[in-house]
């Protein structure tokens, strides 16, 4: 999670407004608010490469403290409930900033707004872990399990990096220098934060559709628009292979347009059966107004209607499905088209407060102290932790309260 709007596209998700966002279902009871079990050993955690776009990195297994001694083996800048975060964790949340501001970004910022977006993150660094951290301990209290996810996401990563078998991405993985089970750790963290969201926040924001249609006609001159199509691709490259090899990669083509015409999700196929570039963002290329594309795809495009496919087309790359997500008319934009765009705009807008507001509640429930010189905003800008002693300190179980403490005090402060 590296920022709450982050933390809030997790769950929206959707490529230009094509799809709805379609909220957890809520559960008859509440499930268990957050528990605080005597700290054991610290669990293992994980960096992050090579993984799914929205986890949050955490980096590797944390030494413990000695009680007895009271010397710190790696630093502790954090305690959140029987967790902790170490300054290496911290370090390394620090230094990915800067891949994650790029990759966020992808070329539509200026240098400027590239280097404020890297500081903003590095400056959250520390909430960001201290969120995570709260999320899946809250996915655990209510029984989530994300086990087949794991094995799917782990799948997809394999085949966007072109391995043959999970046991060549393990020893890809570890020939990165890192640990197999911390990096499916970070995966199963990231989709625990995400079904979390999704059942505790999102699940709860409902955009009426009166509310669309007022901002659709207090807005209409934002759906203005030249006739263009949004787009897109599975691409299959048989760059370099033999003929035996083309006429198996041709099926697998035929095999993936067949499966979304019987049903399946465009954006899933394309994250497993593609080739191209944009294979994790489900296959998503744009919009493109007419003298935009080759000829020839133009003239095949901009025939068809919403969620129509192409035929498996071959390119001196290899095999190409296209699919169109829209196809906007010259003009302004009727309601049906731009509905779920405008649902997906509303909901983006109720979702951050919504995840600000769920983050303050589980700290207020938590046990969450930091360490002098580390600041973590809470819940606001003018919201901070107030800072505590940093020697380490095991105190007896007491039982009005069930905290037990790594070093300092409780902050008494509400806002954390």
């Amino acid at each position: 999670m590296r920022n709450l709007a982050v933390i809030a596209a997790l769950v929206v998700a959707l490529p230009l407004g094509a799809q709805q966002p379609t909220p957890a279902p809520q559960t008859q009871n509440p499930p268990p608010k957050p528990t605080l079990e005597k700290p054991d050993e610290a669990p293992a955690d994980v960096p992050a490469v090579a993984a799914p776009k929205k986890s949050v990195p955490v980096p590797a297994k944390k030494p413990p403290v000695s009680a007895s001694e009271g010397k710190v083996v790696e630093e502790i800048v954090a305690r959140v409930n029987n967790e902790v975060i170490t300054r290496s964790e911290f370090e390394h949340a620090k230094a990915t900033a800067d891949e994650d501001a790029k990759s966020d970004c992808q070329n539509r910022c200026t240098p400027e707004q590239l280097n404020q977006l890297i500081e903003e993150r590095k400056k959250g660094a520390l909430r960001e872990l201290i969120d995570q951290s709260l999320l899946v301990q809250r996915a655990k209290d209510m029984g989530i399990s994300v086990e087949p996810d794991v094995i799917k996401q782990l799948d997809q990563i394999r085949i966007e990096n072109k391995l043959p078998s999970m046991e060549a991405l393990e020893e890809a993985v570890s020939k990165q220098g890192l640990n197999w089970e911390d990096f499916k750790n970070n995966i199963r963290s990231g989709l625990l934060t995400k079904k979390v969201i999704g059942s505790e926040v999102g699940s709860h924001i409902n955009v009426p559709k009166d509310e669309i249609q007022k901002y659709y006609d207090e807005h209409k001159q934002e759906f203005m628009r030249p006739e263009q199509v949004a787009l897109r691709s599975i691409e299959v490259n048989t760059t370099g292979k033999d003929a035996a090899e083309v006429t198996e990669l041709k099926k697998k083509a035929e095999t993936a347009r067949k499966r979304i015409q019987d049903g399946e999700d465009f954006g899933e196929i394309a994250k497993r059966f593609s080739d191209g570039a944009t294979a994790k963002q489900g296959g998503y290329l744009g919009q493109y107004k007419r003298g935009e594309l080759s000829k020839e795809l133009e003239d095949t495009v901009f025939k068809m209607k919403r969620n129509e496919l192409t035929e498996v087309m071959e390119t001196k790359q290899g095999f190409l499905i296209m699919q169109v997500l829209e196809h906007y008319d010259e003009g302004e934009q009727t309601l049906a088209k731009v509905e779920n765009e405008i649902n997906e705009k509303l909901y983006s807008q109720r979702m951050e407060p919504a995840l600000r507001e769920y983050l303050k509640t589980l700290r207020e429930e938590s046990y969450v102290v930091i360490k002098p010189g580390y600041q973590d905003a809470a819940g606001g800008s003018n919201s901070e932790i107030q800072e505590v002693s940093a020697t380490p300190e095991v105190t007896k179980n007491k039982k009005a309260h069930k905290k037990f403490l790594l070093f300092g005090k409780r902050s008494t402060d509400t806002g954390a």
